[in-house]
């Protein structure tokens, strides 16, 4: 809507901290631009941005607009929402922010079945760690974050936790693949690959080795779980993955996956949430209830 043009201008060169590139993505010249910002500026008493050799970056008073706006944007989404529900039509945009994991068929066949039904609404799906999952809550970046293992949980208000068991991923020519009640010992015996320290599944298999008294000495680390897959493949090496990230049967030839006992590795849980007090837009709500639907037929779910 026309009234919000000048909130979105703010919001664009706050995301990409340049006025020159962000009038490229407005397709409006810089000059134009940086004048609705100098008059907003005036009008405010306020400057929103600080200007940088390089670039802009938001003032303390800015970051207060920021926020303003975004609750603003939000809060017109929901109201659309509403509109288009009257209208008998489902509208609206949804903005997730997940775990790695959650990128290799879940949310793509989730956001597939939810489309075929409301071909209206759009979705941006953005990779983030656990931390920055929980900061795009916060900043009104993302309506939903899923992740695995959250660092904390101060403005989370979970919807659903779901236990995710560790699974080893090896070659079918692996000298483990065919082989029974595997210790967790044993594994670590071969050349394994691991996500980096950042990540809850690194978390959880360094706290098991710790147990047993076994140092991890990953041959190759990455921050993409499917290169990890595709480097045990090629070099025949092990590494691990959560269930939810592991990819469907069509996509699995060559590769074993074994569940390690929960006595080996525990269990580490998979949060989904949303900002804690919040309304979310009716079709990022709508598209929780989905998903929500689905782990709890699915999945062992809390």
């Amino acid at each position: 809507m026309r009234h919000l043009l000048p909130l979105q201008y703010i919001d664009t060169i706050a995301r990409v901290g340049s006025i020159r590139k962000a009038s490229e993505k407005l397709s409006i010249t810089s000059t134009a631009l940086n004048r609705r910002l100098l008059s907003l500026e005036e009008e405010l008493g306020v400057k929103i941005f600080e200007r940088l050799p390089r670039g802009v970056r938001l003032s303390a008073a800015g970051e207060v607009l920021l926020h303003h706006i975004r609750m603003q944007v939000s809060d017109m989404e929901r109201v659309k929402g509403q509109i288009s529900d009257l209208a008998g039509e489902r509208r609206g945009h949804v903005s997730i922010a997940c775990s790695q994991a959650l990128l290799t068929s879940f949310l793509p066949e989730q956001i597939a079945s939810y489309r075929n039904e409301h071909p209206g609404v759009t979705f941006s799906v953005y990779r983030r760690d656990r931390a920055a999952a929980e900061n795009a809550l916060l900043d009104l970046s993302a309506d939903l974050a899923m992740v695995f293992e959250p660092v904390r949980l101060h403005d989370f208000k979970v919807l659903l936790t779901v236990r995710q068991p560790v699974f080893a991923v090896m070659s079918e020519s692996h000298p483990l693949a065919k082989k029974e009640n595997i210790r967790l010992r044993e594994y670590l015996q071969y050349p394994i690959a691991l996500p980096g320290s950042d990540y809850g599944v690194r978390e959880i298999i360094e706290s098991a080795a710790r147990r047993i008294s076994c140092r991890l000495n990953p041959v190759v680390e990455s921050d993409s779980f499917g290169f990890l897959r595709a480097q045990a493949l090629a070099e025949n090496i092990i590494t691990f993955q959560i269930q939810i990230g592991l990819p469907n049967k069509e996509y699995s030839q060559g590769f074993v996956y074994k569940e390690i006992d929960e006595k080996e590795i525990p269990q580490g849980m998979l949060y989904i949430g949303q900002l804690q007090g919040r309304t979310l837009p009716v079709a990022a709500a709508r598209f929780a209830n989905q998903t929500l639907d689905y782990f709890d037929k699915h999945f062992d779910c809390n």
